[in-house]
């Protein structure tokens, strides 16, 4: 057939005329918005064909051979279909994930290299990876299709999100973080971010080989947690707090009984005893949240060796720092800060709304006595996350509470590439948290040969 009959073909889906459809056609072009009103319309007989009902109650791999099928007899009835045969496997693909899937965010969610999406309304789609933000090709049709897939997201979480509560979080099913804002709240469209929850955590060896931090650094964190040393990791956003905590845990001791408190369930404890608990958030009337000091509270009575906090950033950091200087030590926790002394003055200013009535120094007091060891995280402007310094909490001089930094990371400079130079330098002090250590029989010259040190 010649382009004249496409045209027709086009015309019977309702997505001509497309530019040039003049009585002596010569030229079709597919462009962008051409594939994507051809989709929508594809999609539209696919939704008519469906019986969503039953869909629902079929194994993933059933319903996905069968809409292959449906999809496949859509495409033969439509006669002169402009699409060559790799074009219509796309197709395919990018119908089966929009009914079955994220629609448009699916192949983006396979890719195990992207750490986080971004959307910001229909048109701008944009990823990190390694670090760096990047733009890519991915679209929604217009808004109310990404406030569709939005509805899918927290549906399935039994959220929802409307005029009455434009603001929501929620998490996927592999536990990718997940927060949404719609109009009116945001201005020119739906606001999506997704935290991407990587499927199998880093350990020390790997950060390591990613020179994110030395053998010997992680020789003395794996004893302090080894030796039930109390841990404060502290860095800004996407700083890998969350990373590094997993990391950590894996020298927790097996038969010790862990219990873990997060808003968003992320940590990967690798330990047979371990009791998650998450918070929640308040339901449509405004009742039944429950908070994260309820939940250490609670924690309390549950008989934990540890309690792991993912992150504090309330009043339920003085239940905390009581839990670790009450038969609980070696808890850890993390805060956003940015540095070790931003993090010890975010922890006094959240003690103090904790409304127990104490004065300043008895909190600063009861920090220097719960808290050992802060552990710093840093993004670099090359987008590398590493370690860039370890400090421990030696007591209080006056009114101020006193550290001694033990290792640091040195920049020296930046390479012609943008990345950042420089290298992790051991303070020279002598850590008092050493006695502890060796009383409990552990060596971290031992553990850091295990990781390459010389």
């Amino acid at each position: 057939m010649g382009l004249s009959q496409r045209y027709k073909t086009l015309e019977a889906l309702g997505l001509a005329p497309l530019g040039a459809a003049t009585a002596t056609p010569t030229k079709l072009v597919k462009t962008p918005t051409f594939l994507k009103a051809l989709r929508a319309r594809l999609h539209e007989q696919l939704v008519a064909r469906l019986d969503l009902s039953t869909i629902d109650k079929l194994p993933p791999a059933q319903v996905t051979r069968q809409l292959q099928e449906i999809i496949g007899e859509i495409m033969t009835e439509i006669r002169d279909l402009p699409l060559d045969r790799d074009e219509r496997q796309t197709m395919t693909a990018e119908l089966i994930d929009e009914v079955t899937g994220l629609g448009p965010l699916e192949p983006l969610l396979r890719d195990p290299s992207i750490s986080d999406i971004l959307v910001n309304t229909a048109s701008n789609v944009y990823i990190e990876r390694g670090g760096r933000l990047e733009r890519t090709a991915t679209s929604f049709r217009d808004n109310d299709h990404l406030q569709q897939i939005i509805n899918r997201i927290v549906s399935r979480v039994g959220r929802r999100v409307d005029d009455s509560s434009p603001m929501v979080d929620a998490r996927l099913p592999d536990g990718s973080r997940v927060n949404a804002v719609i109009p009116p709240l945001a201005l020119d469209g739906p606001l999506l971010s997704i935290r991407r929850f990587g499927g199998k955590p880093l350990r020390f060896a790997d950060l390591v080989s990613g020179a994110s931090v030395t053998p010997h650094m992680v020789g003395l964190l794996a004893a302090c947690v080894r030796a039930r040393v109390s841990i404060l990791v502290s860095g800004g956003t996407g700083t890998g707090k969350t990373t590094l905590l997993n990391a950590l845990s894996a020298f927790i001791p097996e038969g010790e009984r862990v219990v873990t408190i997060e808003d968003a369930a992320e940590l990967q404890l690798q330990q047979e005893h371990v009791a998650r608990m998450e918070t929640r958030p308040p339901n449509v009337e405004g009742k039944g949240e429950i908070i994260a000091r309820d939940l250490v509270r609670n924690a309390l009575r549950m008989r934990p060796d540890r309690i792991i906090i993912g992150e504090v950033r309330g009043p339920e950091v003085m239940d905390m720092l009581q839990a670790m200087n009450t038969g609980h030590a070696g808890s850890m926790t993390t805060i956003h800060a940015n540095s070790p002394r931003d993090a010890i003055t975010r922890m006094e200013s959240m003690a103090a709304m904790s409304g127990l009535n104490l004065s300043e120094m008895l909190i600063k007091h009861t920090i220097a006595r719960s808290l050992e060891v802060i552990v710093q995280l840093s993004r670099g402007t090359d987008g590398k996350r590493r370690i860039s310094s370890i400090s421990e909490i030696t007591g209080m001089e006056g009114n101020v509470i006193t550290q001694n930094e033990i290792f640091l990371f040195k920049q020296t400079g930046i390479a012609e590439d943008g990345r950042i130079t420089g290298e992790f330098q051991a303070t020279g002090v002598r850590p008092k948290i050493l006695e502890k250590v060796a009383r409990c029989g552990i060596d971290p010259m031992t553990i850091a040969r295990e990781f390459g040190a010389a």
